[in-house]
């Protein structure tokens, strides 16, 4: 329909949203033919690979501060001291041990958290930035884009890859559904036929036996 109506146009809007008090707010802008996810995967590989980076890295290290804050929060941890676990209080628990040789321990798991938090920190502000920065990128990019490039976009990387995304999902659920039925029928013919049949003679033999004694013949 927007092929139909405007043509080969890769036109972004702006998210305009009001608050609570009817104050409206710039939440961003967005692209109904070519979304913002498909400029980046075609042209800014390598920025969104550093955000990656360094969301692997916030989130290795905001698991370190939860671990450490875990397992220093009994009434024997290193934060039994504190109201509330910040970097206020931690800097001003150290001043307070300051040489204090029985509360070596204790000053270690401080510093510790203190280093991860200012990791933790630091690691945010880059990746805003870093997000920032990607999100002007791909918005300049909107009007440079040519007629070509963006058949290109909306064809091969929208349409099509989204029919090949189908196609496998479809193939992957015959693929289980086949695999689910040939265990089934390995279950139900587990038993070699020769050894089947083998059975089925001794049943009957001793079925005919029984008959015999009862003074029954069968043939």
């Amino acid at each position: 329909y927007l092929i139909a109506a405007d043509g080969w146009k890769a036109e972004t809007t702006r998210i305009i949203e009001k608050d609570k008090k009817g104050k409206e707010k710039d939440k961003g802008w967005t692209c109904d033919l070519v979304s913002k996810s498909l400029i980046v995967a075609r042209y800014f590989t390598k920025e969104q690979e550093a955000i990656d980076q360094l969301t692997a890295e916030l989130e290795g290290v905001a698991a370190r501060l939860t671990e450490l804050e875990e397992e220093q929060g009994g009434d024997e941890g290193a934060f039994s001291e504190l109201d509330k676990v910040n970097r206020a209080n931690v800097a001003a628990r150290l001043k307070e041990i300051e040489g204090d040789k029985d509360a070596k321990d204790e000053a270690a798991a401080l510093n510790d958290w203190l280093k991860l938090n200012g990791d933790e920190s630091d690691l945010k502000k880059r990746l805003k930035e870093a997000e920032a920065s990607l999100d002007a990128k791909a918005y300049a990019k909107y009007p440079r884009l040519t007629e070509a490039e963006i058949k290109m976009l909306v064809v091969d990387d929208k349409w099509l890859a989204a029919l090949d995304k189908n196609i496998h999902g479809e193939m992957d659920r015959v693929s289980q559904q086949l695999t689910q039925r040939v265990k089934e029928l390995v279950e139900r013919y587990e038993t070699p036929l020769p050894q089947m049949v083998s059975r089925v003679a001794e049943l009957e033999a001793k079925v005919n036996r029984h008959l015999n004694k009862m003074g029954f013949s069968w043939k």
